[in-house]
């Protein structure tokens, strides 16, 4: 009778290299996820605090057919910047800033949306997004 124990080797997970790895990954994900783009527009939020009514002197709206509109009247695409600019020079006679208010539709197309606030930025005024349903 052979009492001796037997020598088996037990499988093993060697894990000392993947604390390494796993720290240089978290790092990376850290450094990449703080780059800022260059590409983003800055928009002044709109706040509570004051009489908004007050400050909103330029109020463009723009619908799901992606017409704009700046109070009632319809203003074509090609006219835009010279409309806004003619309103924004009003303005300043009254505030140092004017702003800009647009009221966007949801389903209207980013690209019009971006060419009133391209076109705000030109005439010096300040921008106050909102988009509704």
């Amino acid at each position: 009778m052979n009492i001796r124990k037997r020598l088996r080797k037990h499988p093993e997970l060697h894990t000392g290299a993947l604390n390494d790895i796993l720290f240089i990954l978290l790092l990376f994900f850290l450094i990449v996820s703080t780059l800022a783009n260059p590409n983003v527009k800055k928009v002044t939020n709109p706040q509570g605090k004051s009489d908004s009514k007050a400050k909103q002197n330029i109020v463009i709206s723009i619908d799901k057919e992606n017409k704009i509109y700046m109070g009632q009247h319809l203003i074509p695409m090609d006219s835009l910047e010279s409309i806004i600019m003619s309103e924004a020079t009003k303005n300043k006679a009254f505030t140092d800033t004017p702003y800009v208010v647009i009221n966007a539709d949801t389903i209207s197309m980013t690209g019009s949306f971006f060419r009133v606030m391209n076109a705000a930025e030109a005439a010096g005024c300040k921008i106050v997004a909102n988009v509704k349903k």
